[in-house]
């Protein structure tokens, strides 16, 4: 794996470079930003760890210009600069992660294992692939369950293809993946390289190549050897005894010595007034316990409630603004699970402290008004564009090619008259040149007003001025995008979507567990203002019944919770197929680095410490959310269409059938065909045949429930899975899309308008079959029925 090091600090670069190398990830060093930034743009890198103080270019306007030129490759930020807004800024601007300076070695290296399993399809730190597992934790690789002696090299050789095992590398891709700069290898030494790791598989026990040579492409992974030797090593050790291993994590929580004042947002301190009782309460538990050790009869019952207790406030109290009773607070906690018995010491120090947190409780709280840059922004139905530019041809043929976009257009020649136009309706994207010749002003005023507004109009930047010191300057102050003229009208439109899908909040689903009431309610008033659908859970042991009704895009797990915890929730998740890429955002008040390289070892891709401070929790969910979507659409979406495609349909399917037996509800299965599509293709093109499988994607996504499943699996094939609803209503819903989709009009050109039609076989579960195949079956056979019927109508399976 490669990663590039933007670095200046030497110290540093020397330490990082040495532990990175001893993992065997390759590592190449720039010591300045606009030289990193070149790097970066040119080269394919696994990870880039950037510090965000460097000589010529700093690393937030690296970042945004990296994000603005489409570079996807995880970056982690380091960084000294110890503040949430710092934090926040760096994630806004595109940064995957951030890191502070003095940073612990062991959990930099599991922040950037997660980092590299989220830019791939691997989930969990473990790879296996049949006989070969490698656990980048301990550096080793296994070949049934023998080590391999590996030179760095050779490691770095078998995981690339590990994390690939369905790509073919040639011998040049394998050396600008493995080598750097700096060396200067030839095809001869990847040969040397993969001869070696032959022979020391075949040592292991492998009978043929694991590494195959296709012959005139290059090398991939044997996979056919490599399970096959694992089912040949499975047969023999059926008789072996296995061994079962429970690790217990052991959390040490370090000590806050910072006190200050009490603030908190008028919708918290709503919550708190509500929820105060509440946390007398539990502070009354550990009062009790105080008292039963004063009079030495404590119990060590009553000595874990109240340890328990103290944990609960000391994750909780701080997302009200009581910043000092968190540190109070885990102060009593590092007591009260003190190994040592306890005595009148501790007795005395407890009740100290339990006076000064009900002192501290007592205070009147100092409100503060929500902060604007935090609310989200409502794109309208339609969007509203509005381009900026004195050169009126070109501002014209843009506005021309929006139009087919189905996006509103209007054209400004001049800064004052956009302005003006902005002051009576506010656009959603502006396109602005930045050179005016002819006025006294250019576009970087303007530019720097809209990035400046609460919240920020997106702005793309297009002009004929070209240098990278330009780039750069616009990134700075916020610009999305940056293309230089001439441009064609389709490419700007492209760029233009690009940036309005960044630019509106990633809408979805998230399931939040925390055996905390209160910091479900924090969370919740969090999250709602975004639009999020949220399900909250205090109660872990119906997490998994949850989490299949609820079928999150998300999940936020708390790590300390009675019964289950969040660890063992996130290695269930990991084990499950279905739900093996759904991003993961782990909370604690535990903040030692033991929890964090536990929390991302078995599968987490964030980590928030308790009290949560809200918007770097929102800013850590919107950037999980938007990248999680990205790969997502790219797996699950077919491109033309807009609706599911048939891989991510069937697991949606497959789920609701499993949902149905368990629930007792119905689930409707239906095939539609379009009717005589081929003669579309033909008479007029497959350019409108295109046209028209686009439109009828979009009316498919408004005509049903979000529950509801819409796929395309193929040419003009497309299905639909209506869940809970009776044969009358799914009947009742194909035959009111009929009908709607009877009624448009599409045109091709020198043609006249036409219209198409579609039939359909629906199948019901389970009186039709128990699963997906069984159903396509009997809802094609009734497909067939209403084609031979006459067509345009729809047949339920006898």
């Amino acid at each position: 794996m490669k990663i590039l090091l933007v670095e200046d600090d030497t110290n540093i670069i020397e330490i990082l470079k040495t532990t990175l190398t001893e993992q065997h990830y390759l590592v190449e060093v720039c010591t300045d930003g606009q030289k990193g930034l070149e790097l970066a743009l040119v080269t394919d890198y696994d990870l880039i760890l950037l510090d965000v103080i460097l000589p010529k270019i700093d690393g937030m306007s690296i970042c945004q210009q990296l994000r603005s030129q489409g570079c996807l490759t995880p970056i982690l930020l380091l960084t000294a600069e110890d503040s949430n807004t710092k934090k926040i800024k760096g994630l806004d601007a595109g940064a995957d992660d951030y890191v502070i300076k003095p940073f612990n070695l062991e959990e930099l290296l599991a922040r950037i294992r997660a980092l590299l399993r989220r830019s791939s399809e691997t989930t969990t730190p473990i790879i296996e692939l049949g006989a070969l597992r490698l656990d980048p934790i301990s550096c080793q690789i296994t070949y049934q369950d023998k080590l391999l002696r590996l030179t760095a090299k050779e490691y770095a050789l078998l995981e690339l293809f590990l994390r690939n095992h369905q790509r073919i590398f040639s011998q040049s891709s394998l050396l600008d993946n493995l080598w750097s700069f700096d060396e200067a290898p030839t095809e001869n030494t990847v040969r040397a390289h993969i001869k070696s790791l032959r022979a020391k598989l075949r040592e292991a026990g492998a009978k043929t190549d694991v590494i195959a040579t296709v012959y005139g492409f290059g090398y991939r992974l044997n996979t056919q050897e490599l399970i096959k030797s694992a089912e040949e090593q499975k047969l023999a050790s059926k008789t072996a005894s296995q061994q079962q291993v429970s690790s217990f994590i052991q959390h040490s929580v370090p000590i806050a010595n910072f006190r200050g004042k009490q603030k908190m947002t008028s919708q918290l301190a709503a919550i708190w007034e509500r929820v105060k009782d509440k946390y007398a309460v539990r502070m009354s538990v550990i009062e009790q316990a105080v008292t039963f050790l004063l009079e030495n009869t404590l119990t060590e019952d009553l000595r874990q409630q109240a340890q328990q207790q103290a944990h609960t406030l000391a994750g909780s109290l701080g997302s009200f603004g009581f910043e000092s009773a968190t540190c109070l607070c885990r102060d009593m906690e590092n007591i009260l699970k003190s190994a040592a018995k306890l005595g009148q010491v501790q007795a005395k120090q407890l009740q100290t402290l339990i006076l000064e947190l009900r002192h501290l409780l007592e205070q009147q709280l100092i409100e503060i008004p929500q902060q604007p840059v935090i609310q989200p922004s409502h794109l309208s139905q339609q969007y509203r564009l509005l381009i900026v530019d004195d050169d009126t041809t070109l501002a014209t043929q843009v506005a021309a090619a929006a139009k087919l976009w189905g996006i509103e257009a209007i054209v400004a020649d001049c800064i004052s008259a956009a302005r003006e136009e902005i002051t009576r309706t506010r656009p959603d994207v502006v396109l602005l040149d930045l050179c005016f010749p002819e006025s006294a002003e250019d576009g970087s005023a303007l530019l720097a007003e809209l990035t400046a507004l609460h919240p920020p109009i997106p702005v793309l930047v297009f002009t004929s001025q070209e240098s990278f010191a330009q780039r750069v300057r616009v990134a700075k102050m916020g610009g999305k995008g940056f293309l230089q003229k001439p441009v064609f009208p389709s490419q700007v439109m492209e760029a233009i979507a690009s940036v309005l899908q960044k630019s509106h909040p990633p809408e979805g689903r998230l399931l939040i567990v925390d055996d905390d009431p209160q910091v479900l309610d924090i969370i919740r008033t969090l999250l709602e203002p975004w639009g999020f659908t949220l399900t909250l859970l205090d109660d872990p042991r119906q997490f998994w019944d949850t989490l299949e009704k609820s079928a999150p895009d998300m999940l936020i797990l708390d790590v300390e919770m009675p019964n289950f915890s969040g660890i063992d929730l996130c290695q269930v998740v990991r084990n499950e197929p279905r739900w093996s890429n759904l991003p993961i955002l782990c909370l604690s008040a535990h903040t030692d680095a033991q929890t964090v390289q536990q929390v991302f070892a078995v599968g987490a891709d964030d980590y928030v410490n308790k009290p949560i401070f809200g918007p770097e929790l929102v800013a850590r969910v919107l950037c999980r959310l938007e990248r999680s979507q990205i790969t997502r659409k790219l797996a699950n979406i077919d491109p033309l269409t807009g609706i599911y495609n048939r891989r991510k349909s069937l697991q949606d399917i497959t789920r609701l059938l499993h949902l149905a037996e368990r629930q007792g509800k119905s689930f409707y299965f239906a095939v539609l065909d379009l009717d005589h599509f081929k003669q579309i293709n033909d008479q007029y093109g497959h350019d409108i045949g295109d046209q028209v499988l686009s439109e009828l994607g979009k009316l498919f996504k408004q005509s049903f429930r979000d529950e509801d499943v819409v796929a395309r699996w193929g040419g003009e094939e497309f299905v639909i899975g209506l869940y809970g609803i009776t044969s009358k209503n799914a009947l009742k819903r194909l035959n009111n899309l009929l009908e709607t989709v009877s009624q448009l009009q599409f045109s091709g050109i020198n043609h006249p308008t036409f219209s198409i039609t579609f039939s359909a076989g629906i199948a019901e579960y389970p009186k039709d079959g128990h699963d997906v195949q069984m159903l396509y079956r009997a809802a094609d056979a009734a497909l067939y029925q209403a084609k031979a019927a006459g067509r345009n109508q729809i047949f339920l399976s006898p």
